[in-house]
């Protein structure tokens, strides 16, 4: 992934980054304070209008753009892939820079903070609040990231 990212800035002359954690939800959220980007839907049921998750995935993930976007026109921020953010995985915010930049330790922490969920995650997983701890190494085809510029 690194390496795409730096290939893609020296392809195109632009700097393309993994967002920050903050950054992420706020693209996720998109104005709300809800549970999840579309209302609270504590019942779970309009999640499928919005996400693909593990009650509606067959396991798999899907072509970007099968279920609504959120306000900013943004597709599958909850579920189908589980998105790497440039963060360090920390237990709580405490301590967080206050400017929405990436939280990265020196020298780097043990793990790095996955969202939004995927395709073979339970609907609760999809809220925008959720966090996924990973080690840097992890591979699964669940697995994918969204740039920053």
């Amino acid at each position: 992934m690194k390496s795409f990212i730096a290939a893609l800035n020296s392809y195109t002359g632009k700097i393309f980054r993994l967002p920050s954690e903050a950054e992420w939800e706020y693209a996720c959220r998109a104005g709300t304070t809800t549970r999840f980007y579309w209302g609270d839907d504590a019942s779970h049921t309009e999640i499928g209008d919005y996400a693909w998750w593990l009650g509606n995935s067959g396991n798999e993930t899907r072509d970007v753009g099968g279920k609504l976007a959120n306000a900013l026109g943004l597709y599958d921020m909850s579920g189908n892939i589980l998105e790497w953010c440039e963060d360090d995985w920390h237990d709580s915010y405490m301590g967080a820079p206050a400017d929405g930049s990436a939280w990265a330790d020196s020298p780097r922490g043990s793990y790095r903070v996955g969202r939004g969920g995927g395709s073979s995650t339970y609907s609760a997983d999809c809220r925008s609040a959720y966090r996924f701890k990973l080690p840097p190494s992890a591979t699964d085809s669940i697995l994918g990231f969204r740039l920053a510029r």
